[in-house]
């Protein structure tokens, strides 16, 4: 009995001292997080001290009007994404083998990997006044296609985001109804109208409240969508209105109000969307057979078909208008162009080094995290630190980019050249932003190999970059790599932060891109957004195909 009681506590020794060799890194990174947060927030709460009349003046009706507008759009957004989505979603689930199935998956993939800015130049270049359906338009409104800037366009581009993100979630949920109930309902002779009310509909009921939530908050926090495709006044959004008053208006006061009140409604939106879509992502009842279902009739086959084949169209109109009017413009010339070539390596060099800070940071916090569970032991209550290091990186999705980016500024300006930062507040930023997506890909791997590996490693002695080198870099290169390309390629197509700190010195391809359709040159713009959309897509196409490999 000693002699177990012996070798329980000398495996607690050495858990401990794994966790304290471990957790260092963690540490920093949760530092690194809390003052990317925390210098935004000081800098708002600095700026409100000195002008707080006029801060909190601004709570005016012009205010409320452009946050009644932000929670509108969300709201008509969530509504033309969400049920259409479901549509989608069942007729792909009535039909789980048909020709074209795997593409059509894959197309609505597309959406998530192209930036916001060249999405919107997508919309444009069909929808607009000057797009390839404006002639037919023009004939079904009996005068001029008047173009769809406005509420018009801000919708349209969020559905085309949206929509196949929605059809992909509630899929996912289809697909957990057990095998039995498929079984049992053929065997009971159910049509699809029953088999929709008494199997499919509670199933997707129960995770109707977590997309649509997920929805409105991606809505509710669109900058480049609105800034481009907005208009004017009208059709402003509380994170616009922070831009506007502080790269054209220079008000800061201003600026700090609407983003107090930004940060409160997302505060707000991220609570709410915790407490209702908790229960989407518990996994579903396993069946016992393999799927099976009943032939759909020629009437419901019909509906399904014309049902993906205009949400088909909808998703691919945009991308082929990106293409067409991309190739329209003269890309020899603007490959040449000193000014496209510098943005391009800035954005290159910039999102490089932003990739490599997030997969830094990432596999600090996952392996603090492992380590710090591997010392509490199996029974053990999970401690504040073990806590944040599994959700800390999460958090940093509390505080949207153009937040984080004007309480910096306006803290800056007090000590320095806001503009001279910007290379480093676009790698914080976008390294930050990056950090869930590439948590999620590089945990399961090293949680698997620390569980197989720990122990041999400290019974030889081996640690640091030794253990790096030889036991840990084998297994984790392909979904380090993985995250390293998915993070490269947000950070590719960010224009958040760069259109705050961004200037003539300092300019990535999303700002140049921004620069040239202000400047009414569209031809540039297209040109501009085919070749950024082709260089993020080849990112995410091989972070996909490395992430998928074992």
């Amino acid at each position: 009995m000693a002699e177990g009681d012996g070798a329980l506590t000398a495996g607690e020794n050495a858990r401990a001292r794994l966790a304290e060799t471990g957790v260092w890194p963690g540490k920093m990174t949760l530092a690194f997080l809390a003052l990317l947060c925390g210098g935004a927030l000081a800098g708002l709460v600095i700026e409100a001290a000195d002008n707080w009349r006029t801060a909190f003046a601004l709570f005016d009706a012009q205010t409320m009007r452009i946050a009644g507008f932000t929670l509108w759009q969300a709201a008509l957004s969530t509504l033309l994404s969400v049920l259409p989505g479901l549509a989608v979603a069942r007729a792909l689930s009535r039909h789980p083998a048909f020709p074209g199935r795997g593409m059509l998956l894959r197309l609505f993939a597309v959406p998530l990997a192209l930036p916001a800015i060249v999405a919107a130049l997508g919309v444009l270049a069909l929808y607009g006044r000057a797009g390839f359906l404006a002639e037919p338009l023009s004939l079904l409104t009996e005068g001029r296609w008047p173009g769809i800037y406005g509420l018009g366009g801000i919708l349209i581009a969020h559905v085309f985001f949206n929509l196949p993100l929605a059809a992909r979630l509630f899929l996912e949920t289809l697909e957990t109804v057990p095998a039995d109930h498929w079984r049992l309902a053929s065997q009971l002779g159910m049509n699809g109208r029953a088999q929709w009310r008494l199997i499919e509909w509670p199933v997707a009921r129960s995770a109707m409240a977590g997309v649509s939530g997920l929805v409105f908050m991606l809505c509710v926090t669109s900058f480049v969508i609105v800034l481009t495709l907005g208009g004017g006044p009208a059709a402003t959004t509380l994170e616009v209105a922070i831009y506007q008053a502080l790269r054209f208006d220079f008000d800061p006061a201003r600026a700090v109000g609407l983003t107090l009140l930004q940060l409160a409604l997302t505060g707000a939106l991220v609570f709410a969307l915790a407490r209702i879509g908790g229960r989407f992502f518990e996994a579903g009842t396993l069946s016992v057979v393999s799927r099976r279902f009943a032939a759909p009739g020629k009437g419901e086959t019909i509906a399904n078909t014309a049902v993906l084949a205009m949400a088909a169209l909808f998703v691919l109109g945009p991308m082929a208008a990106i293409v067409a009017a991309g190739m329209q413009a003269d890309l020899v010339r603007l490959a040449g162009e000193s000014a496209v070539l510098k943005a391009a390596a800035t954005s290159l060099m910039l999102a490089l080094f932003a990739a490599a800070l997030s997969a830094a940071l990432s596999l600090s916090l996952v392996s603090a995290r492992y380590r710090l569970a591997a010392a509490r032991g199996r029974y053990g209550r999970a401690l504040l630190l073990e806590r944040l290091c599994d959700s800390g990186a999460a958090l940093i999705l509390v505080v949207p980019p153009i937040v984080i980016g004007a309480g910096w500024f306006v803290l800056v300006r007090h000590v320095g050249d806001v503009f001279a930062i910007a290379p480093l507040m676009v790698v914080c930023v976008n390294s930050a932003m990056a950090m869930p997506f590439v948590v999620r890909t590089i945990r399961p791997a090293h949680d698997a190999a620390a569980s197989r590996h720990d122990r041999l490693a400290a019974s030889l002695g081996i640690s640091g970059l030794n253990r790096l080198r030889l036991i840990d870099w084998p297994v984790l290169k392909r979904p380090l790599l993985a995250g390293f390309a998915f993070a490269m390629a947000l950070s590719l197509g960010d224009l958040g932060v760069i259109a705050l700190f961004g200037s003539e010195q300092v300019q990535t391809l999303p700002y140049l891109l921004l620069a040239r359709l202000g400047s009414y040159r569209t031809a540039d713009a297209a040109g501009l957004a085919l070749i950024l959309g082709v260089m993020t897509l080849l990112l995410m196409t091989f972070a996909g195909r490395i992430g998928d490999r074992r």
